[in-house]
């Protein structure tokens, strides 16, 4: 199990209520499912997010494929809006 935090972006840390909190998760799939845990607005907002692992862009992969290390952060990028 690796620890590390996870940090929520404009409408993402809005629905969290925090700007990051520490987590312990293998893959990200699994995070998503226990950071979304009893948050639905989190979890409506997650299902439009981008995301990224240490910087690196998951894109379109797999969340369970998304194997995260220890100390790891993970950023919560929801589509922003403007220009």
């Amino acid at each position: 199990m690796a620890t590390g935090k996870v940090r929520y972006w404009a409408a993402a840390k809005d629905a969290a209520g925090v700007a990051e909190e520490a987590f312990d998760a293998v893959t990200l799939g699994e995070l998503m499912t226990k950071i979304t845990a009893g948050r639905d607005d989190l979890a409506r907002v997650m299902r439009r997010s981008s995301f990224l692992v240490d910087g690196d862009p998951v894109g379109r992969r797999a969340h369970d494929d998304v194997v995260l290390g220890e100390g790891v952060t993970v950023e919560v990028l929801p589509p922003f809006a403007g220009g």
